[in-house]
């Protein structure tokens, strides 16, 4: 039996639909994970690539006292204004890919990458399969109260993203967590399967 090629998987789905837990379960299974929340994080960290543009767009009001950008602050301004959101993006999506895709030809594993706004960026070329972590509104808006958003903040924010049926539209596979954790992790290994036992070459 001959050895496969790496299977790439894109993760995406809405906000606190579960990608990370999925992320956790893939790593658990020998694949290489990356987060491309916490890659736009490093770049748009001081001194890092991003840093500067977004500091020269948005002003040094969004710095905490440390000098670097405050999460919170620039989250306010782009989750109330669209257009602070598509200057935002346009700084840190070309280099979140650059990073992720220069990431993605060192491995020589199965990988994932989890990306939120995979469909939003058009960066749909490359992988053997998109996975996309979907949830009920009820379940989405119970997260993020408890991750400490009021209702207005969580809504304006889910409202920025893509509609979730969209998303599954253009996915390969959907993983729908709505309940518990081991249930997310039975089904993100039953989907694992199915993309394990397609037969093909994966690119």
């Amino acid at each position: 039996m001959t050895s496969h090629q790496p299977i790439i998987l894109a993760v995406t789905g809405g906000i606190a639909c579960g990608k990370s837990e999925v992320g956790r379960f893939l790593f658990e299974e020998g694949f290489s994970v990356l987060d491309t929340d916490l890659l736009a994080h490093d770049l748009m960290s001081a001194g890092a690539s991003v840093f500067e543009k977004v500091v020269e767009k948005f002003g040094r009001s969004i710095l905490d006292a440390n000098g670097e950008i405050d999460r919170a602050v620039l989250g306010r301004i782009v989750f109330s204004d669209s257009v602070a959101r598509e200057n935002l993006n346009e700084l840190v999506h070309p280099a979140v890919i650059k990073a992720a895709e220069d990431w993605k030809t060192k491995q020589t594993c199965d990988v994932a990458v989890l990306v939120p706004l995979l469909f939003e960026t058009g960066w749909t070329n490359g992988w053997s399969a998109i996975v996309c972590i979907s949830a009920n509104e009820k379940q989405i808006f119970q997260r993020l109260e408890k991750r400490g958003l009021s209702e207005d903040e969580a809504r304006k924010r889910v409202a920025a993203q893509m509609p979730l049926i969209e998303k599954e539209n253009q996915s390969d596979f959907i993983i729908r967590n709505n309940e518990t954790l081991n249930a997310l992790r039975e089904e993100t290994f039953r989907i694992l399967k199915c993309i394990r036992s397609q037969g093909k070459d994966y690119e």
